[in-house]
C-alpha cells in the first residue's frame, strides 16, 4: 500500500524523510550495477510472452529490434528486476510503473478542458517512488542519446528533469491536501512554459501538438478506422494490427467470441459511476475488432469495440485491454485488488487528474475456458503523444520538466508528499545522482537490445515488421 499519513503532524512526516537518508543516502541513487544473479533479457521478455498470442509475439520483438529507445518501452519486466536491486528510501506511492516520457501526453478531461497527465497504468502498483522516477530519467537519456545529443545536453535534460520533481514535490509537500488534488497541467500552463521555455519553433510546435491532439477524438477515430460495407458501419480491417472478429474465427466461435465481449462490455458498465452507466447504455454494439497496441503491450488480448447512439453518425470507440499482474509485483508485493483490471483503474484514477469517464474493469471467461481480467477505456479522446526525435535539446529540457512535475503531482496524491519532500532536501544531490544512473541504465539498455538483436539473428526467437 502506499504510505498512510492520517494522523501523523507535518513535521513528523518530514523528520521521517530526512531519516530515511541514513539507510538511502540520495547520492546512492546514482548507483548501478547488474545483479551476478540478473536473468538472461530474453529469457524475461519470453517470460512474458508465453501467455500472450502466440502469433503477435512476433510482432512485439520486431518493433523492440528497431532501436534501443523502443526496446526501453518494452522492457518495463527486465528494468523492474534491475530497480528492486537499487537502493531506496522506505518511503512508497502509487506507481505509473512505467513511466518513461511517451507515457506522459495530451489528454482531454470530463469537462472537455485539454491537460498533460500520465497515460499508460498496465503497470500501476504501489511501491517506491524512487523507481519511477529512475524510469523517466533513463528514457530521457536513452532519447538523448538516439537523438544525438551530447554527454553534456543529455545530462542537463535529465538533471531538469529530475530538479522539476524535486522542487514540485516540496512546492506540494507546502500545499493542502485539496489543493494537490485539484492541481493539473491544462492547455494555458502549457502554452506559458512553451513560451518560458522554447524558441519560436517549439512555440510552433507546441501550438500544433495541441490543436492536433483536440482533433483526435471518436469521430476522428471513427472517421479513419470505419468504413460502410453493405450499407453497415464496420471496422475497416489492417491486418494483423487490425483484424474484425469476422475475419479472425469460424462462425461458431466467433459467435461465441461475440456474445462475451457484449456481455464483457454490459458488464463492464457496473464498474462506472452511475451517470456514466446510464450514458453508456444509450448506445449499441455494433462491430467488433482485435487491435495491436504499443511496444510492450504486442501480444495482449486488446479489442476495439464500435457502439452507435443516436443515429450512424454518432459514435464511440472503446477499447477493452486485457490486464496481467505488474511486472512490479515479485518485487513491491501483490495488488490489493483481485481483479487485474480493477488495480489499473484504480491506479489510473488515483494518479491522473482527470480520468476518462467510461474508465472501467472486468473479468470474463474466454472461449478457451481461462478466465482474463480487462480494463476499458474510450480508444481516443483528445491524446496527444510527443515526438522526442523531432526534439532539439532545449525542447527535450522542457518536455522532462512538465513529465517531472506531472509525476511528482501523481505521487504527492498517494504518497506522503511531505517525507519524499524532506528527503529529497532543497540541494541538487538527488538531481546529479539519477543523472548518473539514467547514463549507466541506458548502457545497460543497449547491451541488453544487443541481446535481443542477437537472438533473433540467431533465430532464437522470431521478429516481425508491422
Amino acid at each position: 500500500m502506499a504510505d498512510q499519513v492520517s494522523g501523523r503532524l507535518p513535521e513528523e512526516r518530514a523528520a521521517r524523510g530526512r531519516a530515511a537518508r541514513a539507510d538511502a543516502p540520495r547520492s546512492a541513487h546514482a548507483e548501478y550495477q547488474p545483479s551476478a544473479k540478473r536473468p538472461d533479457p530474453v529469457d524475461t521478455i519470453e517470460a512474458q510472452s508465453a501467455a500472450r498470442l502466440p502469433e503477435l509475439v512476433p510482432i512485439r520483438y520486431g518493433r523492440m529490434l528497431e532501436s534501443p529507445f523502443r526496446f526501453y518501452r518494452g522492457a518495463a519486466a527486465i528494468m523492474a528486476g534491475d530497480l528492486a536491486d537499487t537502493p531506496r528510501s522506505g518511503i512508497t506511492a502509487q506507481l505509473c510503473g512505467d513511466a518513461h516520457l511517451l507515457n506522459f501526453r495530451l489528454l482531454a478531461s470530463p469537462e472537455r478542458h485539454l491537460v498533460f497527465d500520465i497515460n499508460d497504468f498496465d503497470e500501476t502498483l504501489p511501491g517506491p517512488w524512487e523507481w519511477d522516477v529512475k524510469r523517466l530519467a533513463a528514457s530521457l537519456a536513452i532519447a538523448g542519446r538516439e537523438n544525438g545529443y551530447t554527454d553534456a545536453e543529455r545530462a542537463l535534460v535529465v538533471r531538469t528533469t529530475v530538479r522539476s520533481y524535486r522542487e514540485r514535490m516540496r512546492h506540494f509537500a507546502g500545499l493542502g491536501n485539496l489543493a494537490v488534488w485539484y492541481t493539473q497541467a491544462d492547455a494555458d500552463t502549457l502554452r506559458a512554459l512553451a513560451d518560458r521555455k522554447l524558441g519560436a519553433r517549439g512555440r510552433e510546435r507546441t501550438r500544433r501538438a495541441m490543436a492536433k491532439a483536440r482533433s483526435r477524438d471518436s469521430l476522428q477515430a471513427f472517421e479513419k478506422l470505419t468504413r460502410v460495407a453493405d450499407g453497415r458501419r464496420r471496422i475497416t480491417p489492417d491486418p494483423p494490427l487490425i483484424v474484425p472478429l469476422q475475419d479472425l474465427l469460424p462462425g461458431v466461435e466467433r459467435d461465441a467470441l461475440e456474445e462475451q465481449l457484449r456481455e464483457l462490455i454490459e458488464r463492464y458498465s457496473h464498474s462506472l459511476q452511475s451517470d456514466r452507466r446510464h450514458l453508456l447504455r444509450q448506445y449499441r454494439v455494433v462491430d467488433m475488432a482485435r487491435k495491436v497496441v504499443g511496444v510492450g503491450s504486442v501480444g495482449t488480448r486488446c479489442w476495439i469495440i464500435l457502439l452507435l447512439g443516436r443515429d450512424d453518425e454518432d459514435p464511440l470507440l472503446l477499447q477493452a485491454k486485457e490486464a496481467d499482474r505488474s511486472v512490479l509485483a515479485p518485487y513491491a508485493g501483490t495488488s490489493g485488488y483481485d481483479n487485474q483490471g480493477q488495480r489499473v483503474v484504480a491506479g489510473q484514477r488515483l494518479m491522473q487528474a482527470a480520468g476518462d469517464i467510461f474508465l472501467g474493469w472486468e473479468r470474463v471467461t474466454g472461449i478457451d475456458g481461462r478466465q482474463r481480467d480487462f480494463y476499458v477505456r474510450q480508444l481516443r479522446d483528445w491524446k496527444g503523444i510527443a515526438e522526442p526525435q523531432l526534439m532539439v535539446p532545449k525542447d527535450m529540457r522542457a518536455f522532462g520538466e512538465l513529465c517531472g512535475a506531472t509525476l511528482a503531482r501523481a505521487h504527492a496524491r498517494s504518497g506522503d508528499r511531505i517525507a519524499i519532500a524532506a528527503y529529497l532536501g532543497g540541494g541538487d544531490v538527488f538531481d546529479h545522482a539519477l543523472t548518473e544512473f539514467a547514463e549507466r541504465y541506458a548502457d545497460q539498455n543497449e547491451r541488453d537490445h544487443q541481446t535481443l538483436t542477437d537472438a533473433v539473428r540467431t533465430g532464437r526467437v522470431p521478429a516481425q515488421n508491422a
